[in-house]
């Protein structure tokens, strides 16, 4: 009887020997987020723990936390301080969860039933035993069982392995009985970033003011308040496998936002917020990343061919053609820019010509360095058409050590209906290799594979382009 009475009590030992931390014991936090669904969480708090072997209930911390990564530190007397054993209790505290605790337990059911004489009603007490919670509850009385519960249930108390917030729970060693900062590091997920710009061109479509902003969500089960927010822009190797990494410890242009400071990490590029923030549980935010303006910019039209043109005998390839529309800039401190830009998505707008806003595209930007270019296609041009047709082919057979040589003459027309003379950029790639013979229009030998017309259309008008070319393969 005695075994079972100090077995029934041990929970309750237990969780009174524990020295638990939460919130507000929190003097410091710092929280790095990376890319993909990854961040590094420091926690600093102050605890007093008792002298000798310790149970640390370290509480509210991520609910995604990846226990293997965690690393305690005693900053205040780190001298015979150690960790021994860490467990992460992610079993949370619901109605149900403590009812299936109690399974094989006994509890109390209180109902109310009315008084003999008619005036109100009167509380009945009864002990059960929660013999199954299977779909359903089943409570077995001295005189009965039942399926339902006649009443509410009263347990004795909450069992120790069952948390009201995840809470990693730590047995240490502490040299004395102090009050001492820890501090403790973990990889988690559920928090994530993506960088966002919004581009708003000028009228003469030369020059665009360029604003970034960081959209931080956080999924991670826990809040992480006045927080030194840091992000890292790059793709860290992560062992996919055991998902264990270890510790190394639609807005307009707003006027001129506070950068976030930037620097060099390792491979990467590490950006901090200037100011501490708070990230609330299941929340979405965004602070400013950068603003540029009058960054000069580049149009460019562009007709994209295919290799397969020169391969075969196609004839005439169907319905016009699109033409592309694509704007350029440098990533320069001459440009108002010059920081490392974190891949996202750029948006850019114009002003119609009442002055309203208008939607004119949107493009993927991958990590761009300090002196790259960013180029983005915003879509086709409504007022260029393309026909391309292919007017010869000749297959030439064997050469030496070619297996295939041919011939190919193409024709491309290109018009344009706008008021203003444009310049299209004809992009041919050619398979194998390649020698032009004839040609209406200069061309550039772009790269090995690849031979590009710069081709002139009038307003209102349209331009020829013939060339003929030999490929061997």
């Amino acid at each position: 009887m005695r075994t079972a009475l100090l077995l029934a009590a041990l929970p309750a030992l237990l969780a009174a020997q524990e020295t638990p931390t939460t919130l507000k014991d929190q003097k410091a936090l710092a929280v790095t987020i990376y890319n993909d669904n990854l961040a590094l969480v420091k926690d600093t708090r102050e605890v007093r723990l008792p002298k000798g072997e310790a149970r640390l209930a370290f509480e509210e911390v991520s609910a995604q936390i990846r226990p293997e990564t965690a690393l305690l530190r005693n900053i205040t007397d780190p001298k015979g301080f150690w960790v021994s054993e860490q467990n992460f209790d992610f079993d949370l505290l619901t109605p149900q969860k403590l009812l299936d605790k109690y399974v094989g337990k006994q509890v109390t059911v209180v109902r109310s039933v009315p008084n003999p004489d008619g005036a109100g009603a009167k509380e009945v007490r009864e002990t059960a035993t929660v013999l199954a919670t299977n779909g359903g509850v089943v409570l077995q009385f001295p005189d009965r069982i039942e399926t339902s519960i006649p009443g509410r249930i009263v347990y004795p108390g909450v069992p120790a392995n069952l948390r009201s917030r995840p809470t990693l729970v730590i047995s240490l060693h502490s040299a004395e009985a102090a009050p001492q900062r820890l501090e403790l590091s973990y990889l988690t997920g559920g928090l994530s970033w993506r960088a966002d710009y919004v581009a708003n061109l000028a009228p003469d479509e030369k020059t665009l003011d360029l604003s970034g902003w960081v959209t931080l969500t956080n999924q991670s089960g826990a809040a992480y308040p006045h927080a030194t927010l840091q992000l890292v822009a790059g793709d860290v190797h992560q062992v996919q496998a055991q998902r264990n990494v270890e510790l190394g410890m639609a807005r307009m242009a707003a006027p001129q936002p506070p950068r976030m400071q930037e620097e060099s990490l390792f491979e990467y590029h590490l950006y901090t917020l200037d100011h501490p923030t708070t990230l609330a549980v299941n929340q979405t935010k965004q602070v400013a990343l950068l603003s540029a303006s009058s960054v000069p910019v580049t149009k460019e039209y562009l007709l994209q061919g295919q290799s397969y043109y020169y391969t075969g005998s196609y004839g005439d390839l169907g319905a016009a053609q699109k033409v592309g529309v694509f704007l350029s800039f440098q990533n320069e401190s001459t440009h108002h820019l010059g920081m490392p830009l974190p891949k996202g998505i750029l948006r850019v707008y114009k002003r119609d010509a009442e002055g309203r806003i208008q939607f004119v595209g949107e493009d993927q930007i991958d990590h761009t360095p300090v002196h790259e270019q960013v180029r983005l296609k915003l879509g086709d041009a409504f007022d260029l058409t393309a026909h391309r047709k292919q007017t010869d082919y000749q297959n030439l057979g064997r050469k030496g050590k070619y297996t295939n040589v041919s011939e190919s003459a193409y024709q491309v027309v290109l018009k344009n209906a706008k008021k203003e003379p444009v310049t299209v950029l004809v992009r041919e790639p050619m398979p194998g290799d390649w020698e032009m013979l004839q040609n209406s229009l200069p061309f550039t030998k772009t790269d090995a594979h690849t031979a590009t017309f710069s081709v002139p259309v009038p307003a209102d008008g349209s331009t020829t382009l013939t060339y003929r070319v030999r490929v061997k393969w």
